[in-house]
């Protein structure tokens, strides 16, 4: 790894795990069995549902045509995964909706379109080594509201992590806590990120959620316009700073 002048010491190790990194989308029966192992390491050791009975941890909603899976890799290892959906006012599957109806309900009523990044699982075993997990996994979303140009993005997540949406997106929050959700077990908050007015300042703080556009069309762009959908996608954000 070559460093980066001026850069802070957080930045510099981020990018140095970032040339580690592979994207991938999930969509082998394969790679669905291995995310649904990492789904349970991860909610298990967070105290939330998993299945009882010792299915595949999967999702209905993972096959939404507006739904996309992702494993995040590291040295070929899969560290973590996320889920993004895109939500406009014709399409409003939401787990975030599910959840809060009437507050995701009043942005799409308005006319806004969503980005709700979900099932966010990462190898608890694997914290220590890597601090950067959560930026890393979250940075998909990041992808997410530059391809689809989205209004707002949702989080609906435990109080005790809303400080951190706060302070890396700028989200605000919106409703709860909710107790003891549904088919999670625990509380959650809905917080929504104004997009438009937090990207600049999120891309100044934390440069390693910078995209090329062919690195957003290869993650999101539609199968049949790519000829298929890539094995892998590596991240570009090393490409804008030199650009």
């Amino acid at each position: 790894m070559t460093p980066i002048s001026g850069m802070s010491n957080f930045n510099q190790k981020l990018f140095g795990v970032m040339d580690r990194i592979e994207y991938r989308r999930i969509v082998s029966a394969e790679d669905f069995e291995d995310l649904s192992a990492l789904r349970t390491k991860a909610y298990r050791r967070a105290n939330m549902h998993v299945p009882s009975n010792g299915g595949l941890f999967i999702d209905e909603i993972d096959f939404d045509p507006q739904a996309y899976v992702f494993g995040i890799y590291c040295d070929e290892q899969l560290i973590s995964s996320i889920r993004i959906h895109h939500v406009t006012p014709d399409h409003r599957v939401s787990p975030a909706r599910n959840l809060f109806p009437e507050e995701v309900d009043r942005f799409l009523d308005s006319g806004m379109t969503l980005i709700d990044p979900v099932r966010q699982a990462s190898d608890p075993d694997l914290f220590d080594d890597l601090p950067a997990l959560p930026y890393l996994t979250l940075r998909v979303a990041i992808l997410a509201i530059e391809y689809f140009k989205a209004d707002r993005c949702l989080s609906f997540v435990p109080p005790r992590h809303v400080a951190f949406y706060k302070r890396v997106f700028g989200s605000k929050l919106v409703a709860g806590p909710l107790r003891n959700c549904k088919g999670y077990g625990i509380d959650f908050s809905l917080l929504a990120a104004d997009i438009a007015s937090e990207l600049p300042r999120v891309y100044r703080r934390y440069p390693f959620f910078r995209s090329q556009p062919f690195e957003r069309r290869m993650m999101f762009g539609p199968a049949e316009e790519q000829n298929q959908i890539p094995l892998t996608v590596i991240p570009t954000a090393r490409y804008m700073l030199a650009a």
